[in-house]
This record gives structure tokens, sequence and C-alpha cells, in this order.
């Protein structure tokens, strides 16, 4: 049977969203789950905290570990491979979920910002990639999955906002990379919805209540990583997976139940070519 029973994850960006969403669908199997993530505080237009995330992790049957980690900071991401090593005997699969987001054109996008994106989505990835690989490769049946989108380079997806697609595009170029870098010894992969997914960045960031009642729910998004890690890693690799995509191939076309307002016409997420309508 295909599980994630025993196998530890170390998820980044794990405290809210996808990334909570993917931790509470291992924790189901029995997994082990680091919590890489910064928030230690409650926040009042972010909900969920490194330990609640990991209280929620405990609750739904699986092992949680808390760290308090930004993962633009070197040493910081180092520590939290050791402490997550030290508790769980290893690592098996890493998920570079952290990502940061701002949706402006080029003269109205401080520097600060672009560092901020690309410290986080591309070299943050890279970074956790690369202190974790020694101990993917040492597992049965490793996997890296970016939560990115495919490489579709298209001027549409760079003009108004090409800071953050330079900088997603990197977590992408990351798994182009890797993959054939790693191939046969570890699986790594992308993974991006169809559609707008309900999480507190749409709602605050990107059009407040009725982008999220167009979007799905996270969980479309954790059952489909489910699937990806656990398939064979030798025999999977190098793919820009959508969502929607892999539950159909996996025999799951009903997918209803995952919008947040059934029937509702949902909002095609950025960066797939037939996505026509346009994020305002």
């Amino acid at each position: 049977m295909r599980s994630l029973r025993g196998k530890t994850l170390f998820i980044t960006g794990a405290s809210r969203g996808i990334g909570h969403a993917i931790a509470l669908r291992a924790a189901q199997d029995g997994a082990n789950v680091a919590i890489v993530a910064k928030t230690t505080e409650p926040h009042p237009k972010l909900p969920g905290t490194i330990y609640s995330a990991a209280a929620d992790v405990e609750a739904a049957g699986g092992q949680a570990l808390a760290l308090a980690c930004d993962i633009r900071d070197e040493a910081a991401v180092e520590a939290a491979v050791a402490a997550t090593v030290a508790r769980f005997g290893g690592i098996d699969i890493l998920v570079n979920n952290a990502s940061a987001i701002q949706l402006t054109p080029t003269l109205e996008t401080p520097i600060k910002r672009y560092d901020l994106m690309h410290q986080i989505n591309a070299r943050g990835t890279f970074l956790c990639s690369q202190k974790c690989l020694p101990h993917l490769l040492r597992a049965e049946n490793p996997h890296i999955l970016n939560l990115s989108p495919p490489l579709t380079m298209e001027s549409r997806w760079f003009s108004g906002h090409v800071a953050y697609t330079m900088a997603k595009y990197g977590m992408s170029m990351c798994v182009l990379g890797m993959a054939e870098e790693f191939a046969g010894r570890v699986g790594v992969n992308a993974l991006w919805p169809r559609t707008a997914i309900a999480t507190a960045a749409v709602r605050n960031l990107l059009g407040g209540d009725d982008v999220c009642n167009a979007s799905r729910k996270p969980e479309i998004m954790s059952d489909a990583a489910w699937f990806i890690l656990t398939r064979p890693a030798p025999t999977t690799g190098g793919t820009f997976f959508i969502d929607d995509e892999v539950l159909a191939s996996e025999g799951i076309t009903d997918l209803a139940h995952y919008s947040v307002v059934p029937g509702a016409e949902l909002m095609p997420d950025f960066f797939l070519p037939d996505a026509e309508k346009r994020w305002v």
C-alpha cells in the first residue's frame, strides 16, 4: 500500500496554507513532519504558527517538530536540518513551499521586495535542497517537491510582475537542473495548481474574499502532493505537475468537493498556457 507512514518530511512554510495542508495529509499516514517556518506568534491576518501547525500534525496522527527558521539564513537552515535528523533519524522528503509574493510592475517594485522574493523563493529553495540532499541521498524513495510553476516562457507571465515571476521561476529552474543532476536517486519535481487556492496570501494580497470564493481549497494540492510523494522516486523526476492532472492520473476526476463555493466559476492560476482570465 502507498503510504508516508514513518517517512520524515521537511516542509518549509508549513505553518499555514498549502504547506500546512501537505503536512496534515502526511500526518494522516503517521509521518514525521518538521514544520519549518518563521511564525512563532499569532498574527492578526495570518493564522497559524509553527506550534499550532505542530499540534495539528500530532492531532492528525503524525509526529511533529516545530522549527523557527528563516530560510534566508544558511546557519538557521543547517540547524533546522540537523535538528530534524537528530529527532527523526533522517530526512526522506523535502517540500519547498515557502514563498514571497508581490505583484507589482518594474517601476513600483522596491529593490528590498525584489531581494526578499529572490532570497526566499529561488535562494531559499536552493539552500534547503542543498542542505537536505546529503540526507535524502541516504533515504529510501527520497523526493524533493517544489511548489512552483511550469516554465512557460510567455511575456504575459512576466509583464506586470517581472520580479515575482523571476523569483518563482528560480524555484522551477531548481527542479529542471536538480532532477537531471540527481536522476535515479532523488525524485525532484514541481507542483502547481490549476486554479487559485484559498490561502491567506490570496485573501490578503490578491483579491480578498471574492477571489477566495473563486478558488479551490488547499487540500487539492495536499492530495496531489501525496500521490507524487508516494510514487517511486527513481522513475519520478523532472516533471512540472498540475494538481488536477495528478488526481486524474489516479482516477480522481470529480473535484467538486475541493471548491470553496460549490459550483462557483474558478479563477485560473498564473503561468499556465491555457489560463485565459487575468488577475485584477
